[in-house]
């Protein structure tokens, strides 16, 4: 690990030893030692681009970005800077469906047969909540390849229809695109709106999120950063070094509600503050979104309703993540909450975003790891598991 970084994981430790920081010289203290992490991250992970924010009270207390959202043309990141969030917009969608249990529109409950027609015999009694916490046992519409079938959205409905169920439901954890699929059906028949058009209505416009959108990297959209990797390219020779190249990823309409949204820093820490203000969800509502689904055998599931879930004791704290480059964290006793999202597959910022919050936050038991990590995490994405289907060009 490089000297610098080092010595800022240090800093983030004696951070959260000391506690959070209580007057404007120690926050300005604060910012500056995440804004020297943050660099400092970028230069060890070979991150292009990033943005970063920092909620503290229901207020932004740091926001800033860093680097280039087009590294060919020199084009920096700026904060109105698109970045794809892929499968951290599962997040929206637990609220976007809670918001419909809020309604009395939908029971988490009920069987999904209760909202949707034509589904094969053995889907019919699965229940909404296994959905949204990758219980049901469906298989996955996405396979490494991209869709299944022909690769045709529709076919792939078809197809996936077709095989049978993986498990029981409620049986086992296994992350799938099929369950938001579905999920997005959900909140169309029950929102009477399609999918995005909900979303938009009753989460970024009342937040004036402007620039938030949903669509995937053949979009043309002014002011969106590209993505990059260093993963290999599938015409290079074994042993090739790595090198900085373009990544194009896919998300079809009908699986948006698993991966389409990309937005900025500053707009989804909005959204955050929202979140825990209790202005998208009753304060009740959200803390039922955040418990951990129970497996038929009473043990406790890695993910509640659309959040992977994080460490409880002596903090709680919740984490959305998605693409291998973008992830939130919500530490919901601190009213504390920390945004990064990068254009680097690979980036992981869920593995590093605790270190930019020890600066912020009380020391939990047994702080940070050394090197950052944070070992409370209970999810970890591999690029190839962990973001909505991509295609690699």
């Amino acid at each position: 690990m490089p000297t610098t970084l080092r010595r800022l994981l240090l800093l983030a430790l004696l951070a959260l030893l000391a506690g959070a920081p209580a007057t404007a010289a120690s926050l300005a203290d604060a910012n500056a030692a995440a804004r020297d992490f943050v660099r400092a991250t970028m230069k060890a992970r070979g991150i292009p681009g990033l943005q970063v924010a920092v909620v503290r009270d229901g207020r932004v207390v740091f926001s800033e970005s860093h680097g280039l959202a087009n590294v060919e043309n020199r084009v920096p990141v700026e904060p109105t800077t698109l970045f794809p969030i892929n499968s951290a917009t599962k997040a929206f969608t637990g609220v976007a469906v809670m918001q419909l249990v809020q309604a009395g529109r939908v029971d988490l409950e009920a069987p999904i047969s209760t909202y949707l027609a034509d589904l094969p015999p053995a889907w019919r009694g699965i229940r909404v909540r296994q959905l949204l916490a990758h219980t049901s046992g469906l298989p996955d519409i996405v396979d490494a390849q991209g869709l299944v079938g022909t690769g045709a959205e529709p076919d792939a409905w078809q197809a996936v229809a077709a095989m049978p169920l993986q498990a029981a439901p409620g049986e086992r954890f296994a992350y799938n695109q099929t369950n938001y699929g579905l999920l997005a059906r959900i909140v169309e028949a029950q929102g009477a709106m399609p999918y995005a058009a909900f979303v938009a209505e009753h989460q970024f416009a009342p937040l004036r999120m402007r620039r938030s959108r949903f669509g995937d990297s053949y979009d043309l959209v002014a002011g969106a950063a590209t993505v990059y990797s260093f993963l290999p390219r599938r015409s290079d020779a074994p042993g090739m070094p790595a090198r900085l190249s373009h990544w194009f990823y896919d998300v079809p309409q009908g699986l948006w509600a698993g991966g389409g949204i990309q937005t900025t820093a500053d707009e989804l820490a909005q959204w955050l503050v929202a979140l825990m203000q209790g202005r998208l969800l009753d304060a009740d509502v959200r803390e039922r979104m955040w418990v951990p689904e129970r497996l038929n055998d009473g043990s406790v599931g890695e993910w509640a309703a659309g959040w992977p879930m994080a460490g409880t004791a002596p903090h709680r704290e919740v984490t959305s993540m998605g693409g291998a480059r973008a992830a939130f964290r919500i530490y919901p006793d601190d009213g504390l909450a920390v945004v990064v999202l990068t254009n680097l597959v690979g980036a992981d910022p869920q593995d590093f975003i605790a270190g930019i919050a020890g600066f912020y936050r009380p020391a939990p038991a047994g702080g940070p790891a050394p090197n950052g990590d944070d070992p409370r995490v209970a999810i970890r994405c591999a690029a190839s598991a962990c973001h909505a289907p991509a295609v690699r060009k």
